[in-house]
This record gives C-alpha cells, structure tokens and sequence, in this order.
C-alpha cells in the first residue's frame, strides 16, 4: 500500500511539473519583462557643447523609434525618460545609479562624454543593465573596458582618427599639429591619429590640449600656425570646434595654406559654423540626411518635431540604436540585459542608418562610413545641404579589426 502512494505521488509530482513546463513556456514574454513596462533612459548634453549634435533630438529620435515600434512590446508598455549629465562626471553616474536603483530604467542610450561613458558602463555591467553609446568616441567602450551588456554604435576615435588621416597622408600631408580636447575622447583620438601618421612615416610637428567649452583658443591656434604644419587636425566637437574653425580662419591659418582637419564633425557643426567658414573641411560621417530616399523620408519627420532641424549621425543613431534593442527584447521574450545582449549580436541592423550593420562581441556596431566633405556657399542648393559624400568606406575596412581588439569577451 505504501508503494502504490508513493508511486502515484510521484506520478503526480511529474504531471504538475509537466503542466507547470507547459505553462511556464507558453506565457513566458507576458512574464518577463521587469516591472510591467521596458523603460529607457536617454542620458546626454541637453545644455553644454554637444547639445546641438544630439541633445533633445537625440530625445526625440528616440521617441520617434518607439512609437514607430508601437509604443510597446511583448505587450508591455515601453516608457522613456531623459536627463541632462552637464557635462558632469558625478551628476551622469549620479543620474545613472537613480535610474537603475530607483525608477527601474532597462537601457541607457546616447551619454555624450567618454569619461561619463566609461563610467557608466561600469555602472550598468555591475547592475544588469544595457547601455547603447552613439555619442562617446573612445574606443575603450569596445576594448579592454567592454561589456556583455555595452553597445558601441555610431563611431569611436578609430574609424574618425584613421580614415580622413590616412586620405590625407596619401595626398602628401607629411606634417601635422594636434589641438585636442583634454579629456578621454580628445586623448583617445590624439593616440590614434599620432600613431596613424607615425605609421605612415609622416611627422608631428607639436600637440596641444584645451579645456571643454573654450571661449578662446588662440593660445592654442598660434603655436600650430607657427609650427607651420600642412595639416592641423582638431579633436574636438560641437561648439569647442565651432569657435575654433571660426578663430583659425580670423587668423588666417586657412588663407595661409594650413589645412584644418576635423576627424569628429557632425552636421550640427557645419551649421553652426556656416558654409563660409566650413567649406572645404573632409571628415567623416556615418549617416547624411540627404544620401537617399529612405534618409530623407526619415529626416522630414525628424525636421517637423525638432523645428525643421535636419537629424546628425548621432541622433539618427540613437533611433536606430533603440529600434534595435526593442527587437532583441521582442526576439529574447525578455528586458533581462543579457539575453537582450545575446540577441542584439545575433540580429542583423538593417535600417535607414545602417543596411547590412553587424554587432560584434566586442559590442561594436559594425557599417559603412562616409568620407565627406563640406560644400562652399554656391555648391548648397536648399537648406542643410552641406554635405558632399565623396566615398563609403565599409565597415570592415574603418573600424578596428576584431583581430586586434583588446576586449576579452573576443575569443582569440
């Protein structure tokens, strides 16, 4: 009597398990998304340097992915909120640990500043959470600092640093003159650049570093007029370059036959500057409002939310950035960060920014670029027209070969 209990207990136990299975597996997206909603955070200058290149359209570029998503997924709500970091080291990490801790953020998206950056991947790995960086140019994000769960999208300082050096030292640029920012993008792109022209067998004349948000950058002009270098390459962005392009051609340095080399520009710069001042500056962009018919389509509704503002690479990253991470929730069947990473590597990025994007484990966003060069004044047909794409360069030929990557999430 005692055996036949038991046995039929344990048949029991097997079918409630076996039912649990069943039930388990068929409801499970329903069950998986944390807090009944996916929440997104977009953290960046809202105020500073950099808010003209992403700012609130990097807000709005983000909206306009979620509603085209559908405003939801596995039938849950997908929320989104925003904060300014200033700038500011401890008030971005301070941001990024009130939204994890306290109001339950998914992902973290755009965090203009490589050392707000670095930060707050450190932050998000430790805590669980994705962070998508569109903004940042180091390339420590996706070398010995990467993470499961960071992305990397847009650029870094290697695609931006090698390729317009590399064109330029093949045009017979031999001498050059850094005026980087003095902080972890500015020193990150300064490494790359100088190892690029020292490679090539070409020199460098002298280096100099400025403060963010630079009211004056004679000090820091004059030395590079002096030295007489052929080409002058700027690490800098946003209104930092602005104001410096404008001082370089009071001073005559353009007029003077000293080129200025602007790897990290974004057409936020150009207008600020003004085609009379930017023509004729090459850099490199990884997305142009007016390449094609699907860019165009997408920087109209763009324009008619951001008071006809045409979209930077930068804010037409983060849209894709966050299209693509609500796909990889929809794939996974769950907010869990890294089933959510393992599904964003696996799921080909194939949209207006970028057809034919792959994300490597190193956490690389892998496309083509754009070799561009600013039009003059007559060659602009209508407005924010100033962008001339004189090549697409594949993504495997601009950004780092995994090969020589220093993350150790590659296997080698």
């Amino acid at each position: 009597m005692t055996r036949i209990n038991k046995n039929r207990g344990i048949r029991l136990t097997l079918a409630a398990l076996a039912v649990g299975a069943v039930s388990f597996a068929w409801p499970v997206h329903a069950q998986e998304v944390s807090d009944g909603m996916v929440k997104i955070g977009v953290l960046t200058d809202m105020s500073g340097v950099y808010s003209d290149m992403n700012g609130n359209g990097s807000v709005i570029a983000a909206e306009m992915a979620i509603e085209d998503f559908g405003n939801s997924v596995l039938g849950k709500p997908v929320e989104l909120i925003s904060a300014d970091h200033q700038q500011k080291a401890d008030v971005g990490t301070g941001i990024a640990h009130r939204w994890i801790d306290s109001e339950k953020v998914d992902t973290l998206v755009d965090l203009t500043n490589s050392a707000i950056a670095l930060a707050v991947q450190d932050i998000a790995r430790e805590a669980n959470r994705i962070a998508i960086f569109t903004s940042p140019g180091t390339t420590d994000l996706t070398g010995a600092k990467c993470s499961p769960t960071g992305f990397h999208w847009v650029y870094d300082n290697y695609s931006n640093g090698v390729g317009p050096v590399k064109a330029l030292i093949e045009q017979g640029k031999k001498n050059w003159y850094f005026i980087v920012s003095d902080f972890a993008f500015g020193h990150s792109l300064e490494a790359i650049a100088r190892r690029t022209v020292e490679d090539a067998g070409a020199t460098v004349a002298g280096s100099v570093r400025h403060p963010l948000n630079a009211p004056d950058f004679s000090a820091f002009l004059l030395p590079a007029q002096a030295s007489g270098a052929e080409a002058i390459l700027v690490a800098g962005s946003g209104r930092d370059l602005s104001t410096l392009v404008k001082q370089a051609n009071e001073f005559g340095i353009v007029a003077g036959g000293q080129m200025i080399v602007a790897p990290v520009m974004f057409l936020s710069d150009i207008h600020a500057m003004g085609l009379e001042q930017a023509q004729g500056i090459s850099f490199i962009d990884g997305f142009y409002w007016d390449r094609n018919d699907e860019t165009r389509a997408f920087a109209k509704r763009f324009g008619e939310r951001h008071g006809g503002k045409m979209p930077t690479s930068i804010q037409a990253g983060v849209y894709s950035s966050v299209t693509h991470y609500l796909k990889a929730v929809q794939a996974a069947g769950t907010d869990e960060a890294k089933a959510v990473a393992q599904k964003m590597r696996e799921l080909p990025v194939d949209d207006f920014f970028a057809h034919g994007g792959k994300v490597r484990e190193d956490g690389r966003m892998v496309h083509d670029m754009y070799l561009a060069r600013v039009k003059s004044p007559s060659e602009s047909k209508y407005p924010w027209d100033y962008e001339e794409i004189v090549a697409t360069i594949k993504g495997d030929d601009i950004f780092l070969p995994l090969d020589q990557s220093a993350c150790p999430l590659v296997k080698k």
